[in-house]
This record gives structure tokens, C-alpha cells and sequence, in this order.
């Protein structure tokens, strides 16, 4: 018999090249959402702008994620998005994360995040839209930060344990947020994601959350607050708007978080009040005014017997603001009611269906719009793309 040749069954060592450490993901969201509209006056520029007059099918998002580990404890993510929109021109390419990780010890325990990235307070804020049920995030914390991000540097802890769990939340369709830590504390620019900043001083966050395994659910209760100075951008103030110090204001809340990740029930709700500018109708200036509000959404998580991949999430969001926009004109002044009731259908890891009823009582208010209540309810369908 003849022998083997021992080269052909031991192959020579691979040098591993960086870039073979890269993944590239990403999703799309497309929306219509005018089924059912009882009021086309109705808007909600935070949420989504293809809301009421002048809406049609839109593209919400569109995602591309490149990141990957440059070694051990260097960790990079860039992620642009090809459904913005500037002013009327929409499907605008436009960054919103552009980071670097790098860790302090051989576990990555303890790491700091430097560049463009999302900002830690509140949990819907830092969760994905790619996971996230409602279709849009509450006005309450969702007005402090535009896209949820800016520029700065921010110090993360959390043991191995735990952050071995924050992917396991997300990857088991539990709706989680990602990893930003047990212990969080930063500093940014504090005008939002791509704006230039408009002062010496910088904005200071902290955060701490843990999550608790309670028999067969976990239970995640956090903590957070921030403060800064936030000088309201020359096109975002009407002609004549009066405001003291510059257009200069304070700019500082804090948050409670408490969310039960979902088996098969979940709930996740917040609450955060603070100081911000706000429009004065009644003096037409933009004054430092008092803030409060949050939401509690109740969901639950449906396994297909059938089908492994497909899961149904039927969810109901309550949700009330007063306050004050600092990222729309006039630092916008606003009171919000609205209640959203919906269904994901993930019928599998590539494709998702979402519908969505919303019944919603807004005022929003600047220079241009004085006494402008606005009462409506419409449907929504956003189908979204998972690669």
C-alpha cells in the first residue's frame, strides 16, 4: 500500500489578515403611513416625516454596518444611513456612527468609545430601530438627543458575565439594547449628531443599569442623567425670536429605565424630567422651561410552532410629553398624548411586517405655528429588510 502524503492532510498555518475580521450588515425600512388618516395636519418631525400632508411610501432607513476588531482590544464600527432626508431632499447619504472601541484589559472589561456614537440615556434610545417594536421612538427621551448620538468619548464597564449577555438579548429576539455598559460616563459635544459644536463647554452623561435573572425572566432597571449648555443653532430660530444669554440654555434631565425582557411577556417603560429651551408662546422667546415625560410599552413574544424563525410580537405603547424640542425650530414647545397598538410578524431573520394603529393628540407650537392642536388617528405599515 502506498503511503500517505503528509501534505495532504496537514496544511500549513494561514496568516490572519486584518480585514478578514470585518462584517458588513445592515437593514431597510420602507413605510406608508397614511392608510386610515383622519387628520393630514398631524405630523410628528422627530418620529417620521412622511407623517400626514405630502407623505407617501418613504424610506424610513437604510442602514450599512461595517465594523469588526482590529485586534484584540481595538474594535471599530461605521455606520452610514441612506434614508435621511435635508429639508426636502430625501434618501440623503449621511453618517450616524463612526467609532472606536479600545480596551483596558485582556477581558475588555473596561473600554472607552471614541467618535460618533450613541449617546447613553434611556433604553429605546440606545436600542436599534432594527429591534425596536414601536415604529418611532417617544418624543419624551427622544428629545434630548437627535438620532440618539453626538460627538465625544464615553468610559464603559460591565463584567464578563454580563456583557456575554447583552448580544444574547438581541440574538434571541428579547428586544435588547446592546452593550453600553453596567457603568457608563462620558462627555460630548451636546449640539446632536452631525452638527457643528457652538461652544467652549462640553455635556457630561452617567448611567448605570443591571440586568437581574428573576426564575425564568430578567429584569433590567438603570439610572441616567446629563447637563450642558445647548446654544440653538441660527437656522433653527425664526426671524425676530427673542432669547436672553445668546441662545444659550441650560440643558440637563435624568431618567429612570425599567424594562422585563419578554418570556413570553415584557415590559419596558420610562419616565426622565429635566430643564431644556422651549419656546414661550405667549412672549414669543425661547426660554429655559420645565420638562417631563415617558412611555410604558407592554409586548409580548410569540414563537411559531411551525416555523423556527418566525416569531409575532403584539405590542401596546402609551406615551405623554411636555416640553420643549431643542433640535426643531424655536426649540419647539410640545404636549403629547398618543397611544400605538401594533403587530411584528418576523417571518424570518430577512423579512419583517409591522402594522401599527396610532391614536395621537399633539400641540406643538413655535414663531410660524401659534395654537396648533392637532387631533388624529391613522394606520402605519413599515416592512423591513434584515441582511
Amino acid at each position: 500500500m502506498a503511503q500517505k502524503n503528509v501534505t495532504d492532510s496537514i496544511k500549513p498555518a494561514v496568516k490572519k489578515n486584518w480585514y478578514d475580521a470585518f462584517s458588513i450588515r445592515g437593514y431597510m425600512q420602507v413605510r406608508y403611513n397614511r392608510l386610515l388618516e383622519t387628520n393630514e395636519n398631524l405630523k410628528c418631525e422627530q418620529c417620521d416625516r412622511s407623517w400626514g400632508a405630502g407623505g407617501g411610501f418613504a424610506i424610513r432607513r437604510g442602514r450599512i454596518i461595517i465594523s469588526g476588531n482590529l485586534s484584540k482590544n481595538v474594535y471599530f464600527y461605521i455606520q452610514p444611513d441612506f434614508g435621511s432626508a435635508i429639508g426636502t431632499t430625501q434618501n440623503i447619504f449621511q453618517l450616524r456612527d463612526a467609532y472606536v472601541d479600545v480596551g483596558f484589559d485582556k477581558k475588555n472589561e473596561y473600554r472607552i468609545r471614541i467618535g460618533q456614537s450613541k449617546v447613553p440615556f434611556g433604553f429605546e434610545n440606545m436600542q436599534s430601530s432594527q429591534n425596536r417594536l414601536p415604529l418611532d421612538r417617544n418624543d419624551a427621551l427622544n428629545s434630548a438627543l437627535s438620532n440618539e448620538r453626538d460627538l465625544g468619548a464615553f468610559l464603559y464597564w460591565a463584567p464578563e458575565n454580563i456583557r456575554t449577555k447583552y448580544p444574547e438579548f438581541i440574538n434571541d429576539n428579547r428586544k435588547g439594547s446592546g452593550d453600553y455598559g453596567v457603568i457608563a460616563f462620558g462627555v460630548y459635544n451636546g449640539q446632536t449628531a452631525n452638527r457643528p459644536e457652538q461652544n467652549k463647554k462640553v455635556h457630561i452623561v452617567s448611567r448605570v443599569s443591571y440586568p437581574i435573572k428573576i426564575r425564568n425572566q430578567v429584569l433590567e432597571a438603570g439610572v441616567q442623567a446629563y447637563t450642558g449648555e445647548y446654544v440653538l443653532p441660527a437656522e433653527l430660530r425664526s426671524a425676530g425670536v427673542k432669547a436672553a444669554n445668546g441662545f444659550a440654555f441650560k440643558d440637563e434631565r435624568a431618567a429612570v429605565t425599567l424594562n422585563l425582557y419578554p418570556n413570553p411577556i415584557g415590559l419596558l417603560t420610562e419616565y426622565n424630567w429635566g430643564r431644556g429651551p422651549q419656546y414661550n408662546p405667549l412672549k414669543d422667546s425661547i426660554e429655559v422651561r420645565n420638562l417631563k415625560g415617558g412611555y410604558a410599552t407592554l409586548y409580548a413574544r410569540f414563537k411559531s410552532k411551525k416555523h423556527k424563525d418566525m416569531f409575532f410580537f403584539p405590542y401596546t405603547r402609551v406615551q405623554q410629553y411636555n416640553g420643549g424640542k431643542k433640535h426643531e425650530l424655536d426649540a419647539r414647545a410640545y404636549n403629547v398624548k398618543e397611544v400605538e397598538m401594533g403587530m411584528e410578524w418576523q417571518v424570518n431573520k430577512y423579512f419583517e411586517l409591522t402594522t401599527a394603529y396610532t391614536i395621537s393628540e399633539r400641540r406643538f407650537e413655535d414663531s410660524k405655528l401659534r395654537q396648533n392642536f392637532q387631533k388624529g388617528n391613522l394606520l402605519r405599515i413599515q416592512a423591513q429588510l434584515n441582511f
